[in-house]
């Protein structure tokens, strides 16, 4: 209680009195208490394992050290080497089965689900036309090609691991699938966009946000045209070229933030080299690069795309032609063969429901099987490239 100095003033403070006196002010109170609080929470972080500190994270799996031998320091082996050869002898060679791969003593790979990109357009890469944004190569030399694609780590791109890409095409028509397939699969599944669907910029941006690469689906020709009809400014085989140029700039406009194109359809225009020559001498002045299906026997895409210099990869099959689980799953099973022989392998399916469902639950199980999932543009670089 304070002391009344006026009325009492030879009264002696009680202990209570005097130590009240002698408190400190809040101002010194909270900073101390402020300061316990955080040299606490330090102690407390230090003593938490981070083992993931940052995606992705590389793990290197060292070997142990093996005893090395040779004839000079193996007694037994050096008296192998020194006996003398029987001529007479038949030497009997048995072909063993070759050893399944082991990618034990390979580095481990974790790589975040979805890895967002930028949103688009990306003004360094793209100019403007009546028609809309188009891509461009920058003043520097960048490509829409690389500055739109997924950033894959170079363990994965050197990696001997198998590896698979997979695009899932007709995305942005439907807008529920497509918000389904963006929402439930890996980013690392790169999509396909028709270039007739709604808002279609800000439902390609979605894709991005969730690391999704995109590419643009381009209406080529087919055989029994216009009876069987791709879209609206379907590049044509007996077009003059300005018109089909004229076309291709108006699909390229559609919307920005794809790496490259792929065909939709085509079986007769990638058949006729005067006509597709013009096309992929367009990408490769706009630094795309150019996916084909694979369902097109008589393409002359690669032997063009080879004259242009455009950067081409063929996919290994539609892993959908039979849109059922079973069917899907199969298919699925024969791009990991493909890519344990080759390499790498790249599969094509539609934005089906079904197809969506399959291809999420495959993609949950590759880790285990020892394969790498990449986006597109890993396929154009190194070991694949």
């Amino acid at each position: 209680m304070p002391r009344d100095e006026l009325r009492q003033p030879l009264r002696k403070r009680s202990l209570s009195e005097r130590l009240w006196a002698k408190r400190p002010g809040a101002l010194a109170t909270t900073s101390v208490v402020l300061a316990v609080t955080v040299a606490g929470g330090a102690i407390w972080l230090s003593r938490i394992p981070h083992p993931f500190a940052g995606e992705p994270v590389v793990i290197a799996a060292i070997p142990p050290a093996e005893e090395l031998k040779t004839s000079s320091t193996t007694p037994d082996a050096a008296a192998e080497d020194n006996a003398p050869a029987d001529e007479t002898a038949e030497t009997v060679v048995e072909a063993e089965e070759a050893p399944p791969k082991d990618y034990s003593q390979e580095a481990a790979i974790i790589m975040a689900t979805h890895r967002p990109l930028k949103a688009a357009p990306i003004a360094d890469v793209m100019e403007q036309s009546p028609d809309g944004p188009l891509p461009r190569v920058s003043k520097q030399g960048r490509k829409p090609s690389d500055v739109y694609a997924q950033v894959t780590p170079t363990a994965v791109i050197t990696s001997a691991r198998p590896k698979i890409a997979i695009l899932l095409g007709g995305m942005g028509i439907n807008q529920r699938l497509t918000q389904k397939a963006i929402k439930e699969l890996p980013g690392d599944i790169s999509f396909g966009f028709a270039p007739f669907g709604e808002n279609l910029q800000a439902q390609v941006n979605r894709a991005r946000a969730k690391g999704h690469e995109v590419m643009l689906q381009l209406p080529l020709e087919p055989p029994g045209y216009p009876g069987i009809n791709p879209g609206p400014q379907t590049l044509l085989s007996d077009a003059p070229e300005e018109e089909n140029i004229k076309s291709l700039r108006w699909m390229l406009s559609r919307f920005a933030g794809f790496t490259g194109i792929t065909n939709y359809m085509g079986g007769r225009f990638l058949a006729v080299p005067d006509s597709l020559a013009p096309v992929m001498k367009e990408l490769k002045k706009r630094g795309l690069v150019y996916l084909e299906d694979g369902s097109v026997a008589q393409s002359t895409a690669p032997a063009i795309a080879q004259e242009t210099g455009l950067p081409m990869r063929r996919a290994s099959m539609v892993i959908d032609a039979k849109p059922d689980a079973e069917s899907i799953r199969a298919a699925l099973d024969e791009l990991v063969r493909e890519a344990e022989k080759n390499g790498f392998a790249i599969g094509i399916g539609a934005g089906l429901e079904v197809t969506i469902e399959t291809v999420g639950e495959f993609a949950r199980e590759l880790q285990e099987r020892g394969v790498l999932l990449v986006p597109i543009s890993a396929t154009f670089k190194g070991q694949m490239g």
